[in-house]
């Protein structure tokens, strides 16, 4: 389990993270790029969207999958204006989720008070 702020520089920290779990663990290359996908996106999500001050990322795995968790501490916000940044003037936004099942063979998404937990599964 990870706990970092939620801020833009998490997300390479996490996905950084997720390459050496995944090479200690010895997954393969697909499942390797899943779970950097999968972290990526949803700490994006999280650092974009939730307003919290943290968040939570924990992996699960037994010999059939990889489960991984994202939790934020907010609430679901909008963008209050899009990226201004010249490398994002053509890239495609709110893709993030599709990406996610895209690699996963399952996802959950639950909501509360407290925050958001969005769960993945990856197939080994």
């Amino acid at each position: 389990m990870a706990v970092l702020p939620a801020c833009p520089r998490a997300v390479p920290c996490l996905r950084r993270l997720t390459t050496v779990v995944a090479r200690a663990g010895r997954l393969s290359s697909a499942a390797e790029e899943a779970l950097g996908v999968i972290v990526s996106e949803l700490a994006t999500n999280a650092v974009l969207h939730s307003g919290s001050p943290d968040l939570v990322v924990a992996l699960e795995a037994d010999d059939h999958s990889v489960t991984v968790g994202v939790r934020d501490h907010g609430r679901w916000r909008e963008r209050t204006a899009p990226r201004c940044e010249a490398v994002d003037m053509d890239v495609e936004f709110g893709r993030g989720l599709d990406l996610v099942d895209a690699y996963a063979v399952d996802r959950s998404v639950l909501s509360d008070a407290r925050g958001t937990l969005v769960r993945a599964v990856i197939a080994l």
